[in-house]
């Protein structure tokens, strides 16, 4: 499907797009998954939101000077993986609205780009135009860097063998405390070195204008690394003010003009807004993928699967039944799960669900990219109902799609997808209604945390017992140093990739279930989710031996096996039913 079939139905519409809670009742994740393009942690962090099933890779780069920051890495990957020219088809990220995430990508990709333009001739005209002292710089930057990645590894690999044996601990130590010496040394030698340059520059064994230029060679770049911190210091503000702003349900909108065509003329402009409408209209698919043990990809895995199957007989003897389809259960079923809302008590209960029909295709469990079907049967990513129900009667044995009616409920903000299934099959005289329980968590707790002011805490020289706590600025002469020496670069993003490093997103790729946790460790969380199951498949079983009943079936056999699994289904505990243990 290409970009403009797509964007003939869901239109980008300029401004800031921010979902309204009453509506959609998903900014919580959105805002959350959001956030993570303005913030300033190390690019390595984004692994501690790896889950079970998918991980994300912070790829390092040749030198480290060049390393993006979280939200710089971020936001490059998430624009390149749902914009770029050639992607590979997204997995549905239910409970968020991607359109809203990539908008912020780009808007803080277009706040750096406004700091990197002003940085870019800071550093060429206090930088280059003094390259011999600027290198020496550099160099003293880099090495102190270096020392100070390989201390935080030391001490990382010692937090990790506490629990480990004498030996392994003694190891790590020893390392650590190698590691705090060639930093110590280098240290010294650094120092040697600066001081020895002080005095050569004082008293140069030659004069004239090359004196002169050495000594401003030394110097420039100083003044330059300065004004270049208040520049850098001005912008992560910006940014962690967007940061706090969406975590605190600000509804801080994203900026992008870029994105909305002045003229006819403006190619790039209409390319970045059917991107965008080809997003927009892809989260509307109706395909999703069984990936094996990972579950249905975008809802989770599979909980709890109840079964009814038993004969179709005839209601009387003597007389035939009357002749139905599947698509005729399940038409019935859909008509009462809308209906699900409603009960004979005020007291709250469920929200109003979305209900839809959903095909299936089975992938491996390692498969790293999705097709999505196309040609006559599909129309801007959904299945043609004709289609639809065609799968639904048909392809029930075998190899091929299968049809599944789904009832999603979208819960804490979008934190929290329940998702019951419900499939119904005839092979031979055997009828089989099946619905199965899928949930998926809220977003990793990294996603969620509020940026914190940098402190630094020290005791009083006096009363040495009490300490005092100073708030330092966010940006330090080491980030101001990296900021700096990567502007002139980003007009080319593919260099500062291999020089800096990226982020690797997990395959296949939705912003949704990449970074999900699972909910059973929230119990008010895992209440709901096993809550839903119970009345979800009472009015199934209801629907089904109602239309079962009306076409001359007898139902006996089919009301007492109901009986029997509303019973099950009250079980509170939840398994790993897409785990078969044979």
């Amino acid at each position: 499907m290409g970009a403009a079939v797509a964007d003939e139905v869901f239109d980008f519409r300029p401004g800031a797009q921010v979902p309204l809670q009453g509506s959609a009742g998903q900014t919580a994740a959105t805002f959350a998954i959001a956030s993570a393009a303005y913030r300033d942690d190390k690019a390595s962090k984004i692994e501690e939101a790896n889950n079970e099933w998918h991980k994300t890779e912070a790829k390092a780069g040749t030198w480290s000077l060049f390393a993006p920051n979280l939200g710089e890495a971020f936001s490059r990957a998430v624009q390149v993986r749902m914009l770029g020219g050639g992607r590979k088809p997204l997995i549905q990220s239910f409970g968020t609205e991607p359109q809203v995430v990539v908008e912020h990508c780009l808007a803080a990709n277009r706040i750096r780009r406004q700091r990197d333009s002003l940085l870019t001739i800071i550093t060429v005209v206090f930088g280059v135009l003094f390259l011999p002292g600027f290198l020496l710089w550099l160099a003293a930057f880099q090495i102190r860097r270096s020392n100070n990645a390989r201390v935080e590894t030391a001490e990382k690999v010692v937090k990790e063998t506490a629990d480990k044996s004498t030996a392994e601990r003694s190891e790590a130590k020893k390392r650590e405390r190698a590691a705090h010496g060639r930093a110590a040394v280098a240290t010294t030698i650094m120092t040697i070195v600066g001081i020895g340059i002080v005095i050569l520059l004082i008293k140069l064994p030659f004069d004239g204008v090359w004196a002169w230029y050495l000594r401003a060679a030394f110097v420039m770049p100083v003044i330059g690394g300065f004004w270049a911190r208040q520049v850098c210091e001005r912008t992560a503000r910006d940014l962690r003010d967007r940061w706090d702003g969406l975590l605190s349900g600000g509804g801080v909108g994203a900026k992008i003009p870029e994105a909305v065509p002045g003229s006819p003329g403006e190619t790039a402009a209409e390319q970045l807004r059917q991107s965008l409408a080809r997003l927009t209209a892809e989260q509307q698919a109706t395909t999703v993928f069984y990936a094996g043990p990972k579950g249905i990809l975008g809802m989770g895995t599979r909980w709890g699967s109840w079964q009814l199957a038993e004969d179709l007989v005839p209601a009387e003897e003597g007389k035939e039944i009357h002749p139905f389809r599947a698509w005729d259960v399940i038409r019935a079923i859909q008509d009462q799960l809308r209906m699900l809302q409603r009960g004979p008590l005020h007291t709250g209960g469920f929200p109003p669900p979305s209900v839809k029909n959903w095909i299936v295709t089975p992938i491996g469990e390692n498969a790293k990219a999705v097709s999505r079907p196309t040609g006559e049967d599909v129309d801007t990513y959904q299945i043609k109902p004709h289609e639809i129900q065609r799968i639904c009667n048909e392809q029930q044995f075998g190899s091929g799609d299968r049809h599944y009616l789904g009832v999603q409920f979208t819960l804490w903000d979008g934190q929290l997808i329940i998702t019951m299934l419900i499939t119904v099959t005839v092979l031979h005289q055997t009828l089989r209604i099946e619905v199965t329980g899928h949930a998926l968590g809220p977003v990793n707790s990294l996603f969620t945390s509020k940026p914190a002011p940098k402190t630094k805490t020290t005791p009083k020289s006096i009363r040495f017992w009490e300490t005092t706590t100073k708030t330092l600025p966010l940006i330090d002469a080491d980030e101001a140093v990296r900021v700096a020496v990567r502007a002139p670069l980003t007009w080319y993003p593919p260099l500062l990739d291999h020089l800096g490093g990226k982020i690797v997103l997990p395959e296949p790729f939705g912003l949704r279930h990449a970074w999900a946790d699972q909910p059973w460790r929230h119990r008010f969380m895992a209440d709901d989710a096993l809550r839903t199951a119970t009345p979800v498949l009472r009015v199934v079983h209801a629907a089904a031996i109602k239309v079962l009943e009306e076409h001359g079936v007898n139902t006996e056999k089919f009301d007492n096996r109901s009986g029997v699994l509303s019973g099950l289904v009250q079980d509170p505990a939840p398994r790993k039913a897409d785990v078969y243990d044979a």
